[in-house]
Formats: C-alpha cells, structure tokens, sequence
C-alpha cells in the first residue's frame, strides 16, 4: 500500500503576502493629509515670484540710474508708483479698474454662453465641422485688434464695439478648446454613457462634458486671454467720452499726453489684473479638476 506523504498546503502561507501587497496598494491609493508647514509653503510658493519681481524693480531702477534711455522716455519705479499713489488720492484708479474688469467679465460669460454650444455642435456633427471648423481655426489666430475699425464702422463709439471686439477674440477660442476636450474623450465612455441611457442632453451633461472638461477649462482660459487682450485693444482704439474710462483708455490718454509714468502705470494695472484672475479664479479651478482625476499630487 503506498504511503500518503503530508504536503504542507502552500495556499495559507501567501496570505500574509496577498495582505502585506493589498495594505501597500491602499496605502499608495490613499491622499496623504499631512499639512505643509507655513515656512516651507512661503519658501515654495511666495518666495519665488517676490524674488523675480523684486529682481525686475532692481534692473529697473539700474536701467534709470544709468540712463540707457532720457528719463522721459523711461521713468524710475518711484515715478511710476508715484502715478498709482496720484491716482489713487484722486478717487480715479479703482474706476479705471472696475470699468475694464467689468466689461471684461460680460464679454467673457457671454463668450462661454455663444461659445460652448458652438463647440458642442462643431464636434458632434460632422457636416459642421466640416463647414465652420477652419473658420474657427482662423478667427482663433486672427488678430482681434483687426476687428476693431470694423466694429467702429459697423456699431459706432459705443459700448457695443467693444463687446463685438470680445465676442470675436474670445468665442473662437472657447469653442475650439471644447472641440479639442471633446475629441480626447474615450469612445467608451460614450458607449458606456448610451448602455445607461445617457443619450442626448443627458449624455452631454452626465457624459460628455465632464469627460471633456480638461480641454475646456484650457479654452475657457485662453478665451478669458483673449477677451483681455481684445478689451485693451478696443478700449485704445475706440476713445469716446460717451465711453467709460477703462485701463485701455487710460494708456492712450498717457500715451497722447506723453506721460510715460502713467504710461508703464497703466500696463502695470493690466498686467496686474490678467495675472490676478488667472490666479484667483482659473488655477484654483484647474487645480480642483486635474485633483479629481488624480493628475496633480495632493501636496501641490
């Protein structure tokens, strides 16, 4: 009779491996909740920009002491401050600010009102975007200050040059940035989306739209840039006193007065007010969405 030979079962002593395996995995899918310590957080991300703005102000101010160019032509940081300081006492800066912002702002929404289902229609339907697509593509690249002569013909010296200004520069953008988030989407996600009957308006809001919002949220910020730029350029063009004084009218007034320290004040408010949205508005949200899909460290 043969002898049976005990084995030892081999099945038991991998569990304390299969646990080890699956303990790292959570642990590697787990958010890690430690703070950033306060000093580290003002080294890493205050330390840096205060740094290159003060290394600007200080070749600046080398540029004036050494004359490379007459003081009228360009003024010292002091003088240019000193242009903000005047306007400020005068009650006039924050009117010049809230003017363009304003009008910014209302451009822009009613950008992303025209543009996204502009971009929605490009994308899904192919006769579209056969016709329209290159158009698009064009308007994106063209020059919004070209727009300008034409609106003041078409519209007169009145708010709403400005706001075909806006319109042309910032609705080719945003629908363009859709269409590109709408081509990387996954075609599983729309077949998954049709299998639970997320067909039509549903599909695009449940769907296709938050598949796609990476893309869109890139040409909703390009589209904010572009309805900046055209703003400044119709605000310098379009001069009225039926106008509101904005930024833009502000520098040509400098401009026409050869007042160079009013001048580099107004490009420094412009410039202050595109990185303060940029800041404040898109990169928060971008921050938020690029976390949600566990494409930014939580410590970022």
């Amino acid at each position: 009779m043969a002898s049976t030979e005990t084995r030892p079962e081999s099945r038991p002593a991998t569990k304390p491996d299969l646990a080890g395996l699956e303990a790292g995995l959570d642990a590697l899918e787990t958010p890690t909740t430690a703070k950033t310590p306060v000093g580290q957080l003002l080294r890493d991300k205050a330390l840096p920009p205060v740094a290159a703005i003060a290394l600007v102000l200080a070749l600046w101010q080398l540029a004036y002491h050494f004359q490379l160019k007459p003081h009228y032509q360009l003024p010292s940081p002091g003088d240019v401050f000193g242009s903000l300081h005047t306007m400020w006492l005068q009650g006039t800066l924050l009117g010049y600010v809230w003017t363009s912002v304003s009008r910014g702002a209302l451009g822009f929404l009613t950008s992303v009102v025209i543009g996204t289902p502009l971009g929605l229609l490009v994308a899904r339907v192919a006769p579209v975007r056969a016709a329209i697509g290159p158009i698009l593509s064009g308007l994106q690249s063209m020059p919004s200050v070209a727009w300008v002569p034409a609106a003041i013909i078409w519209f007169g010296l009145n708010d709403s040059t400005i706001y075909a200004v806006v319109l042309l520069g910032a609705v080719p953008s945003i629908a363009n940035g859709l269409v590109s988030g709408i081509d990387q989407v996954p075609p599983l996600f729309l077949r998954a989306g049709r299998t639970i009957g997320a067909t039509g308006p549903r599909g695009v809001r449940h769907v296709l739209l938050p598949a796609a919002l990476p893309g869109y949220l890139a040409g909703l910020k390009q589209g904010w840039a572009f309805s900046w730029r055209s703003l400044m350029a119709a605000e310098i063009i379009a001069t009225s006193p039926d106008l509101g004084a904005g930024l833009g009218q502000l520098l040509e007034n400098a401009r026409t007065n050869a007042d160079m320290p009013g001048v580099l004040a107004a490009i420094l408010l412009i410039l202050i007010v595109g990185i303060g949205i940029e800041l404040l508005l898109f990169r928060p949200v971008e921050r938020r969405v690029l976390r949600g899909r566990g494409l930014l460290a939580g410590t970022r």
